[in-house]
């Protein structure tokens, strides 16, 4: 029976395309409305670990993903139910274009899926620079697409001047479209250091005090906070197909401890994945493979999570007490689950630049830098064997992105097997990969594993039987 929400304030900041400025007028947004007093949760669509590090850091609260392609419709409804309760606003940063997603032909798997299932109304970024009564043409378009989409208003970046934002505000006006919400002079917020991922993560790098002042700055005298705070405000109840189902707001009694690697080397991680692992009594404890020299005592389990382990590789090869810590728990029987970058780090070790470093070599084969993305989009994951997370049969989606290679396959090496059967989304091309041997489970993959809690439920059997 469907189920009806208090309205709770929301909207989202969706772009025309990629580049066109709109994770930093989100960070900008968010600084901004923290110093008016208000409570920001924030959300990030898509499988982005990056640019959702950054929104926690500036909003003070963790950051969460909403993938329609990965998780689901009743997943995505559930997830933001149970977040925004205690906030004044939830802000939802979108991916790529807001039409652009995992279908050239629909919105699946794209920002307006997101906006049309939560009912969010839409500040679309536009990259105004050379543009005046054009700016209308283009909004228009994207106010009409999809029937379900509500566009707030226009925020335009790179404006070049007063005169210029009162040309596109007549525009919009004239038009009969979404007001203008905001005009962002060219070269008024602070460039954000980046590099092969995207941004460099929050983990590494944190945005400085001084750099959020003059976001928050940037927003409070160029965007016209007090109608955006009224367009956000001015929504319908979200109505859910079902009563919200707690599903991160209630933690149990810890029962098991799982050692998750978290530094500047290793810091991709979903956060429901790490708070449903708690609800449902599993206790993660951080560590630090680049500083630290023993993996906690008394855990049942290694989580290596996806990260930069090539940007990192000198000092994590130099760290001999811990790659021989990492060794020794690989033996133990106890479960052990490494991503992209986790796989790296168990590997012999990574080669880039004509340096070879060494890691942990536990998987049989050496990983290698290339100049070019290897891999980046959507991924279904069909298990060909019984494993950590699902019996043979079992499908997951995920993603890839990674600039690393294997240089061959651990398949059929001292008692490795290929257990995933990969399909791609967008070729629909099949390939072999995840790597498991006994109760070791290795792959490029990042799953999302917390819209699967049956595979959350495993895990953790798993980890209570000691493998």
């Amino acid at each position: 029976m469907p189920v009806s929400l208090l309205s709770r304030a929301r909207i989202m900041i969706a772009g025309a395309h990629s580049g066109v400025g709109k994770s930093t007028l989100t960070l900008a947004l968010v600084a901004a409305l923290r110093d008016r007093g208000l409570k920001v949760q924030t959300f990030k669509v898509g499988p982005d670990y990056l640019d959702a590090g950054h929104l926690a850091h500036v909003s003070g609260r963790p950051c969460f993903n909403l993938d329609g392609w990965m998780c689901g419709r009743h997943y995505v409804e559930q997830v933001f139910s149970s977040l925004t309760d205690d906030a004044d606003i939830s802000i939802i940063e979108g991916v790529m274009g807001l039409f652009d997603g995992s279908s050239s032909d629909s919105i699946c798997g794209s920002s307006a899926e997101i906006a049309a299932w939560l009912d969010v109304p839409v500040a679309l970024v536009v990259n105004t620079h050379g543009m005046a009564r054009s700016v209308a043409a283009l909004v228009k378009g994207y106010n009409e697409l999809e029937p379900a989409v509500s566009l707030a208003g226009v925020l335009a970046n790179r404006c070049g001047s007063s005169s210029h934002a009162e040309l596109l505000a007549a525009a919009l006006m004239a038009a009969d479209l979404p007001p203008l919400l905001g005009a962002i002079r060219r070269d008024s917020v602070p460039e954000l250091p980046g590099r092969h991922l995207g941004l460099i993560s929050s983990g590494e790098q944190a945005l400085s005090q001084e750099t959020i002042r003059s976001l928050a700055e940037t927003a409070e005298q160029q965007i016209d906070l007090d109608l955006l705070l009224n367009r956000a405000r001015s929504v319908n109840p979200i109505v859910l197909d079902r009563a919200p189902d707690d599903t991160l707001s209630k933690l149990a009694v810890k029962a098991v401890r799982l050692a998750v690697a978290y530094d500047e080397a290793f810091q991709f991680y979903y956060p429901d994945f790490l708070m449903l692992l708690e609800r449902k009594g599993c206790t993660p404890v951080f560590f630090s493979p680049l500083r630290d020299k023993t993996v906690p005592d008394d855990v049942d389990g290694l989580y290596l999570g996806g990260g930069y382990p090539e940007v990192y590789a000198e000092a994590l090869s130099g760290n001999s007490p811990m790659l021989q810590e990492i060794r020794s728990f690989c033996t133990s029987g106890k479960p052990v689950y490494a991503e992209c970058g986790g796989l790296i780090y168990l590997s012999q070790g990574i080669e880039q630049e004509g340096e070879k470093y060494s890691f942990v070599g536990e998987v049989p084969v050496w990983a290698k830098m290339r100049n070019k993305r290897k891999a980046l989009g959507y991924v279904e994951v069909t298990l060909q064997q019984d494993s950590l997370f699902g019996s043979c049969g079992s499908v997951f989606r995920g993603h890839e992105f990674h600039y690393s290679e294997l240089t061959g396959s651990p398949a059929g090496v001292d008692g490795w097997e290929a257990v995933y059967q990969l399909k791609q989304n967008r070729t629909g091309r099949y390939s072999a990969e995840g790597y498991q041997r006994g109760n070791i489970l290795a792959g490029y993959v990042h799953l999302h594993l917390a819209s699967r809690p049956e595979a959350v439920d495993r895990f953790i059997g798993k980890l209570r039987e000691g493998g």
